[in-house]
């Protein structure tokens, strides 16, 4: 193949990708022009539309999403095996991107790797805090940190926390003027503050479970949120009641300023895990990273 329809191939992979030619072009390193110059004379030598542009938005055809998805992979692998290669003297070096909620990024990503990053000046990382259970591989993130029951079963899985449990707690204040809920179904008379997940679009139900009975709730309140943090202010502030990881609480409801309830029905969940794909096994900068964030009871 000559290279100049190796370059357009890679071109037209990194528009695909990125959605749009300014976008592309800004990882590229070149203009907009020049990626779409690249991209018409691929189509010209294949004989074949690869790319539907419109003012708005740009979509790979029939014949452009085939070239994709099999040329995409091979790309990420020769990128894997180079930054593998590039690894092999003394010291990991890169970049690794890790994709986390918000919660695990603050209670153990940052403490975890704060601490040993001093060691490695040469590796880079990059934590996009989200909840949209992005997937990795098209997103070129190197890892992920999901729920250890949300791991894909072929990624590789390292526990890095402990079980987790929920708290469901309100204000002194706020509690002055409700009753205390004495099972879920108390929900129903009290205001609670919601979390919106991008992945389903709508509010975070409450899950509850004792004595082997699993209770889902959809609860209604002033408030919406798309992080737990902004949640725990709201509590503090009397907005009603929070429904969040108990480390976040736990400091508030030692100094009084909130009450714990429902405990009895917040059963552990499998803990935090952080999770990537087989290939990604040879950096040394991700295993020095997996190592640093290992659960170790």
């Amino acid at each position: 193949m000559a290279i100049q329809t190796f370059n357009d191939v890679l071109a037209f992979v990194h528009v695909v990708r990125a959605g749009s030619f300014t976008r592309a072009a800004a990882v590229v390193g070149v203009t907009p022009s020049a990626l779409s110059h690249s991209i018409r004379g691929l189509e010209a030598r294949l004989g074949v539309r690869l790319l539907t542009r419109t003012t708005r938005s740009i979509a790979p055809t029939e014949a452009g999403e085939r070239l994709f998805s099999s040329v995409a992979p091979r790309f990420e692998d020769i990128d894997a095996e180079l930054a593998a290669v590039k690894e092999l003297h003394d010291k990991p070096v890169g970049t690794i991107r890790i994709t986390s909620a918000e919660h695990a990024a603050n209670s153990i990503l940052w403490p975890k790797l704060s601490k040993v990053l001093h060691q490695y000046p040469d590796i880079n990382i990059e934590i996009s805090v989200d909840y949209a259970m992005s997937d990795i591989a098209s997103q070129r993130y190197d890892a992920g940190v999901r729920i250890g029951d949300q791991v894909a079963k072929d990624m590789i899985a390292v526990r890095i926390g402990p079980d987790l449990r929920i708290a469901v707690v309100g204000s002194p204040a706020y509690f002055a003027k409700r009753a205390r809920p004495r099972t879920p179904h108390d929900l129903v008379h009290h205001d609670c503050i919601n979390l919106r997940l991008p992945t389903q679009g709508g509010l975070m139900p409450w899950d509850f479970e004792k004595d082997g009975q699993d209770v889902k709730f959809r609860v209604s309140g002033q408030w919406v949120f798309s992080s737990s943090s902004p949640i725990v202010r709201a509590a503090l502030a009397d907005y009603g009641l929070a429904f969040v990881p108990e480390d976040m609480a736990l400091e508030h409801i030692a100094a009084g300023r909130l009450v714990r309830v429902l405990d009895k029905w917040c059963a552990p969940y499998a803990g935090y895990h952080l999770y990537y794909p087989s290939r990604r096994q040879s950096s040394r900068a991700l295993v020095v990273i997996v190592e640093a964030l290992r659960h170790r009871a």
